[in-house]
This record gives C-alpha cells, structure tokens and sequence, in this order.
C-alpha cells in the first residue's frame, strides 16, 4: 500500500541536501564549484555501488549481469566528463576571487574516487596518509586495497574458463600495484581470437576497456580545466597542478586489454 505521507522533498532528504553548501566567501561562481564537486562525490558513491556489485557477480560466476552495472558506471563516468564543461564557464579571475578561501583542501583528498581506483586495481598505499586516523572513510579505504580488484576478479574468472595464467598473477597480493604480464596478455589475445568460445570474457573484456576509456577521458578533460582555470599553478592540496594530473595519462586499470589489440 503506498504512504501518502511520504513526500518528494522528505524521500531525497532535500532539506539535508541543499543546506549541504557553505561557501567561505560571498564570491558569486564558490556555489558553483561547491555544487560541482558534491555532485562528483554523490555519482563516485554510486559509481562504488555499482562496481562492488559486479565484483559480488563476477566472483559468483554471474558474469552477464554485471555488464549492466559496468555500462551504468560508464554512463555515470559520461556525465562526471561532461560537468568539466560546466565548471569551465568560470574564469581564472572568478576562481582566484575565493581560492583562498579552500586553504589546503583539495580533489586529490577524495577518498571516494581513490576507492574507485582501488576497485578497479590502481593500488597505491601512499593515498591513505590524507585520510584520519579512525575514520570511516581510512576504513573503507583499507578495505579496498587489501581486497581483490575488479581486474582480480576477472582474471579470476578467466581461469575457469581453462585459460593459462601464471600463479604469480592469480596468488599476488592485491594490495599492490598490478603489474602488466606477457601470459595474461596472451590469454586475453585467445579470448579475442576466439570470441565465440569465450563470448562471456569478450564481452566482459569490452565493458572493462569501456570503463578505463571514460576514466581517461575524465582526467584528460580534468587537466585540460585545470589549465584553462589556474594554467600551471601548484594545486590547493599541494600537488604540481596540472603536471600532476598529466602524469595520471598514463594510468592503466586493464593494461593488457590495450596491449593486446596491437597483436590482433
């Protein structure tokens, strides 16, 4: 039977929500770049949603149904690019109006997306030193790094199909670094080769390479807005700005999913 008493406002917890922004200044764009970041941070929550439930389903040997959750989450990383666009409407004058304002905060802090990136395999311990000690999100954190990635889960998978992986990448520790192997390059080429056969690999293979094409695209448009905004200035959070985010380019959650096409 339907509540009536439930309203629009009381389901999405408006009140909460929109007296969420507190801008330190009186600077007209602040509201704007307050919106843009809680909005990136609501869509990484659902971005962590989504991807541990592809995990569950992969490990599960469910592998269909998590296409879903990874295409959402490609759709979602669609829409964080494209609000780069939004915020670029601010000029340098009008950020550095209440730059100041931000002290050392900083993106690079987020310890959303660093789970994301945990998640989907580019483990680097080094980030949790910017979370408290006893928090929740230090917590959360932890838990991602020292569990299988998304990539683990698939490699994982990649072996009941009969494919020959190395002990060396399925017995690895999690917690580190993945690092690109010849062997799991020459598995996938199979799966590529022979698409029939392994239809459920190529097809999860596509989503993956899906995912690492939109994170980045996001880091490119990212720089790109840096550079437009505060051009090569060093980061509020005390990175180098823009050379930072340039050498993030390089970053590959599936890294054998690009070697590969060269051999194809």
């Amino acid at each position: 039977m339907t509540d009536k008493t439930i309203t629009y406002a009381g389901y999405l917890g408006l009140d909460r929500l929109l007296s969420a922004q507190h801008p330190a200044s009186d600077r007209h764009d602040e509201l704007l770049f307050i919106v843009i970041h809680q909005t990136k941070e609501l869509w990484l929550k659902e971005i962590i949603h989504e991807v541990k439930l592809a995990k569950r389903l992969i490990r599960e040997g469910d592998v269909e149904p998590a296409y879903k959750a990874l295409a959402r989450v490609s759709r979602i990383q669609t829409i964080m690019t494209l609000s780069w666009d939004v915020l670029a409407t601010m000029t340098p004058a009008d950020y550095l109006t209440f730059r100041g304002g931000l002290g050392t905060s900083s993106g690079f802090q987020s310890w959303q997306f660093r789970t994301v990136e945990y998640l989907l395999g580019l483990k680097d311990a080094s980030f949790l030193a910017f979370q408290e000690e006893g928090s929740d999100a230090l917590a959360e954190l932890k838990t991602a790094l020292s569990a299988p990635s998304l990539y683990d889960d698939a490699l994982a998978r990649m072996a009941t199909h009969g494919l020959s992986l190395p002990p060396k990448v399925l017995d690895r520790d999690v917690s580190q670094p993945y690092e690109a192997s010849a062997e799991v390059e020459d598995a996938w080429l199979a799966v590529y080769r022979d698409t029939a056969r392994y239809w459920e690999l190529y097809q999860l293979a596509e989503k993956l390479v899906d995912l690492d094409d939109a994170l980045l695209t996001w880091r490119h448009k990212h720089v790109l807005t840096v550079e437009r905004i505060i051009g090569g200035k060093r980061g509020t959070g005390g990175t180098d700005g823009a050379s930072y985010l340039q050498s993030t380019l390089k970053r590959r959650c599936f890294p054998e999913l690009w070697s590969l096409r060269t051999r194809l």
